[in-house]
């Protein structure tokens, strides 16, 4: 027969226990309000974010676990309203993002942006090349120039982050030697090649936080140390300074300069009138004699002595440097590969950003200058 029990007295808990009980249910619940009322991520899930500013928001998916179950990503959220593109980009912390894309590396390019003015922490680079055999020895260049950089003792010269891309296409032109690349019977193909080369290059960087996006050809040897502020300060959609070439003048054997990018234009009458004329696939191109368009060149409008804050309307933009505001990028505005409006790559670019609402601003007196082989 079984005994009734008698009661049941429980043990008085100590104060001490008490009182880290108390801990750890205020420790829990603040642990539970800061993570899913601020939005902010787990520690767990921070641990698998990428680190890379612009890498995507999660790390590569990881292979199912023993039982089959994969954890979720961590989700993470972007304020787009608070990306600026002002006159005054330094004071507002604002983003760059410098996109080449690179043939040929030439120590007189990096040496230039290194020396760029812009705080380097706000500032990422982004590259593409061609996987030939000079691309590789531009890759192994550009790699140990980088790896210099970004090793620096000096916070000033490290930039934000640094990112190279290898084109999946064959280059159409074997040569990049500056008569083969201008030849008109390439400049279809070529062209086409850089549009491609360039979308991919921006389509995969361009990142939530990116304000401008600085295009700068890996030719581009000499700018102002302050080209991005001087640009930005005109707190224009698209602002192209002129391009401009050093040489030794054989007529005075002394050092001068002649233009260089002749895709900064005005239109014309007769250049609307060729493209009426010209079949669907055909492109207007500039700076040949045998197709005349009697465009306003910028390049042409350069005058000694005056002002280098003076604009004028573009209707077509070169892609030497080029500062354009990210936001007409992600409006849609890219380099066709193909005929648009007989246009194609950074000329092309021009007139899709016009149809999109957005103007181009060329600095006649504001000059860059490409490198002359």
């Amino acid at each position: 027969m079984a005994r009734p029990l008698g009661p049941v007295r429980l043990k008085k808990a100590s104060p001490l226990t008490i009182i880290l009980g108390g801990v750890l249910c205020i420790f829990v619940i603040y642990f539970l309000v800061a993570s899913g009322g601020s939005g902010a991520v787990s520690a767990a899930r921070n641990a698998n974010a990428a680190s890379h500013p612009l890498s995507p928001p999660t790390s590569p998916f990881r292979k199912a676990a023993a039982n089959g179950k994969t954890p979720p990503p961590p989700v993470t959220r972007y304020n787009m309203n608070s990306v600026t593109t002002t006159s005054n980009p330094i004071e507002n912390k604002e983003h760059i993002l410098v996109l080449t894309p690179m043939a040929r590396f030439y120590q007189q390019y990096w040496d230039n942006l290194v020396k760029l003015s812009y705080p380097h922490e706000l500032i990422t680079l982004a590259f593409i090349l061609p996987k030939n055999k000079e691309g590789n020895a531009a890759t192994a260049a550009l790699q140990a120039q980088i790896a210099k950089t970004q090793k620096s003792s000096d916070d000033k010269e490290r930039f934000k982050s640094v990112i190279i891309l290898r084109q999946d296409v064959e280059p159409p032109l074997q040569s990049q030697d500056e008569a083969e690349r201008h030849k008109m019977e390439n400049q279809k193909a070529r062209r086409a090649a850089m549009a491609k080369a360039r979308n991919s290059l921006l389509f995969t960087t361009l990142g939530p936080s990116t304000s401008w996006v600085l295009w700068l050809d890996s030719d581009i040897v000499e700018t102002p140390p302050t080209l991005i502020q001087d640009l930005a300060s005109h707190d224009k959609a698209i602002v192209a300074p002129n391009c401009f070439q050093r040489y030794i003048n054989p007529d005075t054997n002394k050092l001068d300069e002649r233009p260089y990018d002749y895709n900064n234009w005005q239109d014309s009458p007769a250049a609307q009138d060729l493209a009426n004329k010209m079949g669907p696939e055909d492109i207007l191109l500039e700076g040949y004699a045998d197709m005349a368009t009697y465009r306003s060149l910028m390049t042409y409008m350069a005058k000694p002595g005056e002002s280098e804050q003076q604009e004028v309307p573009l209707d077509g933009v070169g892609g030497t440097a080029l500062l354009v505001k990210a936001e007409v990028h992600r409006d849609g505005a890219m380099f066709p590969a193909f005929p648009f409006y007989h246009l194609i790559e950074t000329e092309g670019f021009a007139r899709m950003a016009k149809r999109l609402g957005w103007s181009a601003t060329g600095l006649p007196n504001y000059k860059v200058y490409h490198y002359n082989e």
